[in-house]
C-alpha cells in the first residue's frame, strides 16, 4: 500500500485498477493527495486512512485504467477550430454523413464555412466512397463547404471555389494540384501532389474564430478528448501554427488554471529554408522542459527541416527527398543537441530514416546524443536495421495509427506482404527500442485513442480490412503500456504518470466496457464514463454523471456543429444518425411529438437555445416543434 502521511483528500473504492504496476499490478482503492496517488490498495486498507474531510467514490466494481496519452496530437492547433468543425470521425455510412452536413448547412449564417477537416476515410463508410461534387453542391449551392480527406485530397463546393478565389486563371500551385474541366475552370478538387501545401493553403483563407471563441473550441476540443479517456498529449506542432502567437490560447488557459489535459509541446518550424534561424532564435528565448505539469516545453518538431519531410500519402509514390537534406537538418540537429534539446523527426519511409540516421551518428560523434529523449514520428516503412540504429543511439519510435485510414491504400500500391509490417510495431517492442502510440489527430486520423488501440490488437483498419497477421498485434495490456506507461519517455516523464502507482499524477478512467474483457471489435466504440487529472474530476457520465461539476460553457458560436453533433460518431452517441431520423410523423426529420427518443428531444438535451433550435428545425421544415 505504501500510503503516505497526509490524510487523502479523496478514496476511490470498489474498483478493479490495472495500475500497470509490476509490484502492485491489481488494486481494488487508491487514495489521492495533492494531486498524486498517495496509497494503493484494498478497500480496507485504504479506507482505514479516510480521514473526516476525505471525499469517497464508489466506482461500483467498474475496471479502473491509467489515463491514455497520446504520443502524437495536434491539440493545440486543433483546439483553435474544432468548434468549426462538422466531425465525420466514426461515422459509419456516407448517408448519414451527408444527413449530417444538410443539417449543419442549415444553420451556418454567411459568410461561415462548414468544414469537414480530416480523421475520417472514404473506407469508415459502407459506401466505401466519397461524396461526389454534384452532391456538395446540392446539399450546400450558397454555404462554401470545405472536406478534407486524409492528406490525399480536398473537396469544395462551388460556393467555397467562389469564397477562395480559385478560377480559371487561377495558377497551379508548387504544392499541389487543382482538377480543372475541359474549359480549365477547377471543378472542386484538390489533390495533394506532391503534398498537402494547397490543402493547407485553402484551409487557412477560410474564416477564424476571435480569441474568446478560440479558447472555447480548446475547452471544448479537451473535453471531447477527456470524453475519450485521453489525459494527456505530446503535441507536435503543425502547419500555419507559428510560435508564440498560435499558442496564446493554450497559454491563457494554461495560466487560469483551465487545462484539462497535461500537454508538452515541441516547437515546429513554419519557414523553409530558414528553419536553422527558427532554432537558434527558441533555443535562445525558450527553455527545455519550462512550464509545469499540465503545459511543458518538449523540444523541437515534428518539422525540423522542409527538406526531410517525407509526405505520406500512399495513393502517390515515395517522394525522393532533396540532396540539401542531409546539410540543412545537420545544422539543426547541432544546434538542439548543444543546446540539450530533444527532437521528434516526421519519418514515414525507411528511406528517410535511414538518410537521418546518418546525420544523428554524424552529430553524435562530436556532441553525445545520450539522454536526449529523441525520437522518429510514424516510420511506417522501418526496417530492422533501423531499428537497431535508433536503439544504439539511445532513441525512439513513435507510432501513430496512420494505417487503420490508409492501409487499403498502401496495400493497393505496395501489396499485402508490405502491409504486413508496416509499422513492425511488435518488432520495434521485440528489440527494446523505446516504442509508444498515438493518433497524429486532427486531421489524418482520428483522435479517438480507441480506433488506435483497436488497431493495435486486431491488425484492422477503419474499412474492416485486416493488415497485420497476428505476429505483429499486440496483447491488450502491451497495447494499453503503448498509450500509458510507454509514452512518458517521450516527454521525459518516465515515474511520474502513466501508472496508478504511489508517487505518480493522478490521471485515470473508467472506461465504458471492459476494456480486457470486451469483444474485439467493440474496442474501437469504448470511451470514458469518469475521466479524472490530477485526481479532479474531468469528465463524467452514466453512473457517475453527478460528479461532473465544471463542463465548458456551450459551445461557441451557437452554429457550431459541436452542439448539434457532439464529436466523434455524431451527437456523442453510437448510434448511426440516420437511425435516429427515420421517423413517420410527417415531417422531414423526426419530431419530439412521437416520443423522447427522436430527434428533437435529442436536441433539447444539448447545451442550446430554445430559439436557435426552433429556427434549425423551422428550416428544414418541421412544423411540429414541441415541448
Amino acid at each position: 500500500m505504501s500510503p503516505s502521511s497526509a490524510t487523502p483528500e479523496l478514496i476511490l473504492r470498489g474498483g478493479r485498477f490495472t495500475t500497470l504496476d509490476s509490484g502492485k499490478p491489481t488494486a481494488s482503492a487508491v487514495a489521492i493527495t495533492a494531486g498524486r496517488f498517495s496509497a494503493v490498495g484494498s478497500d480496507q486498507e485504504i479506507m482505514a486512512l479516510a480521514g473526516f474531510d476525505t471525499r469517497v467514490i464508489d466506482l461500483h466494481g467498474r475496471l479502473v485504467l491509467p489515463g491514455l496519452i497520446d504520443n502524437h496530437l495536434h491539440i493545440i492547433r486543433g483546439g483553435l477550430n474544432f468548434n468549426m468543425e462538422l466531425r465525420w470521425d466514426g461515422v459509419r455510412s456516407l448517408a448519414d454523413a451527408m444527413d449530417m452536413l444538410r443539417r449543419q448547412v442549415a444553420i451556418t449564417p454567411a459568410p461561415q464555412w462548414v468544414r469537414v477537416v480530416g480523421g475520417f476515410t472514404e473506407h469508415q463508410f459502407v459506401e466505401k466512397r466519397l461524396p461526389t461534387l454534384a452532391e456538395l453542391n446540392a446539399v450546400a449551392p450558397e454555404t462554401p463547404v470545405f472536406l478534407l480527406h486524409l492528406y490525399d485530397r480536398a473537396l469544395l463546393n462551388a460556393a467555397a471555389l467562389k469564397a477562395v478565389g480559385y478560377t480559371k486563371d487561377t495558377p497551379e500551385p508548387p504544392g499541389g494540384h487543382i482538377e480543372r474541366d475541359s474549359a480549365g475552370n477547377p471543378t472542386g478538387l484538390l489533390l495533394a501532389k506532391p503534398n498537402a501545401a494547397i490543402l493547407y493553403a485553402t484551409l487557412a483563407k477560410g474564416p477564424k474564430l476571435p480569441f474568446d471563441y478560440q479558447l472555447n473550441s480548446t475547452r471544448h476540443f479537451m473535453r471531447e478528448l477527456n470524453r475519450l479517456g485521453v489525459t494527456g498529449a505530446i503535441d507536435a506542432g503543425g502547419g500555419f501554427q507559428n510560435y508564440p502567437d498560435d499558442y496564446e490560447v493554450i497559454r491563457k488557459l494554461s495560466q487560469e488554471g483551465q487545462l484539462t489535459i497535461r500537454l508538452a509541446y515541441n516547437l515546429f518550424t513554419q519557414k523553409p529554408k530558414a528553419e536553422k534561424d527558427d532554432f537558434l532564435n527558441w533555443t535562445q528565448s525558450s527553455r527545455y522542459k519550462q512550464g509545469d505539469d499540465y503545459f511543458r516545453h518538449n523540444g523541437a518538431g515534428e518539422m525540423l527541416v522542409f527538406s526531410a519531410a517525407d509526405f505520406e500519402d500512399f495513393r502517390q509514390p515515395r517522394p525522393d527527398l532533396p540532396s540539401s537534406m542531409e546539410g540543412e537538418l545537420e545544422d539543426v540537429v547541432r544546434i538542439l543537441a548543444e543546446n540539450r534539446w530533444p527532437w521528434r523527426l516526421h519519418a514515414t519511409y525507411d528511406e528517410t530514416i535511414h538518410r537521418a540516421l546518418n546525420v544523428f551518428e554524424r552529430v553524435n560523434r562530436d556532441i553525445p546524443l545520450k539522454g536526449l529523449n529523441w525520437f522518429f514520428d510514424h516510420a511506417e516503412t522501418i526496417s530492422d536495421r533501423s531499428i537497431d540504429r535508433i536503439a544504439a543511439l539511445g532513441g525512439g519510435i513513435a507510432v501513430q495509427h496512420r494505417m487503420a485510414y490508409q492501409g487499403e491504400y498502401f496495400v493497393e500500391r505496395y501489396g499485402a506482404e508490405a502491409a504486413a509490417i508496416t509499422p513492425p510495431v511488435a518488432r520495434m517492442l521485440e528489440k527494446g527500442v523505446r516504442v509508444s502510440a498515438g493518433t497524429d489527430a486532427t486531421r489524418v486520423a482520428s483522435y479517438n485513442p480507441w480506433v488506435s488501440l483497436s488497431w493495435l490488437v486486431t491488425g484492422k483498419t477503419v474499412g474492416g480490412m485486416r493488415i497485420y497477421p497476428q505476429r505483429n498485434c499486440l496483447d491488450r495490456e502491451t497495447a494499453l503500456r503503448m498509450w500509458t506507461q510507454y509514452v512518458t519517455w517521450f516527454s521525459d516523464e518516465e515515474g511520474k504518470k502513466g501508472q496508478i502507482k504511489v508517487g505518480q499524477l493522478a490521471d485515470l478512467i473508467v472506461p465504458s466496457r471492459d476494456y480486457f474483457a470486451c469483444a474485439e471489435q467493440d474496442i474501437a466504440d469504448m470511451s470514458s464514463h469518469l475521466t479524472m487529472v490530477g485526481g479532479k474530476v474531468v469528465y463524467a457520465a452514466d453512473v457517475f454523471k453527478h460528479l461532473d461539476e465544471a463542463p465548458p460553457p456551450p459551445a461557441m458560436p451557437n452554429w457550431s456543429p459541436v452542439r448539434m453533433f457532439g464529436g466523434y460518431g455524431g451527437w456523442d452517441d453510437p448510434k448511426p444518425v440516420a437511425a435516429k431520423t427515420r421517423h413517420a410523423c410527417g415531417c422531414a426529420n423526426g419530431c419530439a411529438v412521437h416520443g423522447h427518443e427522436h430527434i428533437h428531444a435529442w436536441s433539447k438535451q444539448l447545451p442550446v437555445r430554445e430559439a436557435d433550435l426552433k429556427s434549425f428545425w423551422g428550416a428544414l421544415g418541421c412544423a411540429c416543434w414541441a415541448v
